[in-house]
Parts: C-alpha cells; sequence; structure tokens
C-alpha cells in the first residue's frame, strides 16, 4: 500500500505571481551568468527552477526540457549531483575572475574576500556527488 501524498502547494494568485517574477530574474541572471566570467549560473538557475515548480508549470518544463539547462535540473533533482564537466567549468571560471580580481581590486582584502567566496563555492561544488553513468543499453 503506497502512502498517500500530500496534497501539491496552493499559493495565492499574489504569491504566485511574485514567484513567477522571482523565477524570471533568476532566470535572467542566469542567462547573463552564462556570459559573463564571475556571475554564477547554476544557483540562479536552481532557484528559477524552484520558484517556476511553484508558480509556472509552463515556465518549469521549459526549464526541465531547455538543452542546457535541463540537465542540471535533472542532476539535482536525482541526487544533487552536479557533473564533472560543469565542476571543471566553474573552476576555469573561477580562476579567471580570481586572476582578474586579484589585479582590478582597490583594495587588497576586497580581492581576498572575492576569491575566499569563490574557494567556498569552488570546495562547495566539488563535493557534490557527479551523477552515475548512464546505463547500457540492454540488446
Amino acid at each position: 500500500m503506497k502512502p498517500e501524498q500530500p496534497p501539491p502547494e496552493r499559493h495565492s494568485a499574489l504569491t504566485r505571481a511574485l514567484l513567477y517574477g522571482f523565477a524570471l530574474l533568476c532566470l535572467v541572471l542566469g542567462l547573463i551568468g552564462v556570459v559573463v566570467p564571475g556571475m554564477p549560473t547554476t544557483v540562479f538557475i536552481l532557484m528559477a527552477a524552484w520558484a517556476a515548480a511553484r508558480s509556472s508549470p509552463r515556465l518549469h518544463a521549459w526549464l526541465l526540457n531547455h538543452r542546457l539547462f535541463g540537465p542540471l535540473l535533472h542532476n539535482w533533482a536525482n541526487g544533487r549531483t552536479v557533473s564533472r564537466r560543469a565542476k571543471w567549468s566553474a573552476t576555469a571560471t573561477m580562476a579567471v575572475c580570481a586572476v582578474i580580481v586579484s589585479f582590478t581590486a582597490h583594495r587588497t582584502w576586497l580581492a581576498v574576500l572575492a576569491i575566499a567566496c569563490m574557494a567556498t563555492v569552488l570546495a562547495w561544488l566539488w563535493s557534490r556527488p557527479v551523477p552515475p553513468p548512464p546505463a547500457p543499453p540492454t540488446p
């Protein structure tokens, strides 16, 4: 016998509108992060998916089926995993940003703080498991 599923969350129209606006804002910030070094992408896409799941089934489905964001969201939903490629991409981008910050920061402590934040995020990111390889096709 299966346990009863709790009913889906019901939100007021205002709450759904605010969550939808938040989802769009996070999506825009995530898209900016794709092209701007130092701007995170993954965290904004995860937040956009969270808010879209609670406000717009259409936007949520679009995110899940997106060629770039879909695999990231599926990996996160299935075990909080992050692909090795995403980890290396983030590492390379943050390394470039650390070099830029170290040469352009007006105060040494600002550069140290920024680099420490990036190092903390990288430590967390690399602590996430890698998704298992796909199962071989059965004959």
